[in-house]
């Protein structure tokens, strides 16, 4: 990976922006508006990363102080809450990473270290493979999804 320091963990920073959009209430009960659901769902997935280990990563630092925002959504009109979520990690190799990186709610990737990376053509073909298991199991996710309707 990197010419110098063969053995030398990637170092980055992720950010993942949760989704919240607010549910109507119920009888007595009244609904969420999609700022409380957004950081509830922050706050749940914060546990998780926490607390699962992955393969080759290891997770340093959590940022939940982010300010909440909204957006529109040009298709339903209707405003969505996102909590934002910054998180350092090291990995072992680039493919390690991928998983957080296909996730719904990933916003922004910056690599902290090494300054460069240099691949040798082993690593580049353990990406592309790794990049194609992951979109053959969200293409049958989606025809089982699809199937069920």
């Amino acid at each position: 990976m990197n010419e110098e320091k063969p053995n030398e963990r990637l170092r980055f920073k992720i950010r993942f922006d949760y989704r919240g959009e607010s549910r109507p209430g119920r009888l007595f009960w009244g609904g969420k508006d999609g700022e409380q659901i957004a950081e509830e769902i922050r706050e749940q997935e914060v546990i998780l990363l926490r607390n699962i280990p992955y393969q080759g990563v290891e997770i340093k630092d959590i940022n939940t102080d982010g300010e909440i925002y909204l957006l529109r959504d040009e298709s339903s009109g209707r405003e969505i809450a996102y909590a934002p979520v910054e998180f350092i990690l090291e990995a072992d190799a680039i493919e390690d990473v991928i998983p957080f990186l296909l996730r719904e709610e990933f916003r922004k990737v910056e690599l902290l270290h090494p300054q460069t990376v240099t691949l040798t053509k082993n690593e580049v073909e353990r990406i592309i493979y790794k990049l194609n298991e992951k979109f053959r199991n969200y293409r049958i996710y989606l025809e089982k999804r699809l199937s069920s309707k």
